[in-house]
């Protein structure tokens, strides 16, 4: 089942990415967390409603933990290119 949360959670941030891309021009990146957690709270509770995971507060948890992990590792990222 941890491969299922892995995969709604790319799905749902690459789907917010592009209409995020196409309405936006540029996002500040102190924006860019906030987006995490809406991509984190929208995933949890796609993982909810579809039995993925019974408990929402550890479907919440895990979502977001997964959403804010992912953007640490993209920081680091670039600041390691700069």
């Amino acid at each position: 089942m941890e491969i299922t949360y892995v995969v709604i959670i790319a799905v749902v941030a690459y789907i917010l990415g592009a209409i995020t891309k196409i309405f936006i021009d540029s996002v500040p990146n102190k924006y860019i967390p906030i987006q995490n957690v809406i991509i984190g709270i929208i995933s949890a509770l796609i993982c909810f409603f579809t039995g993925v995971e019974p408990n929402l507060l550890q479907a919440l948890v895990l979502c977001l933990v997964a959403t804010m992990g992912a953007g640490g590792i993209a920081d680091l990222i670039n600041i390691k290119n700069k």
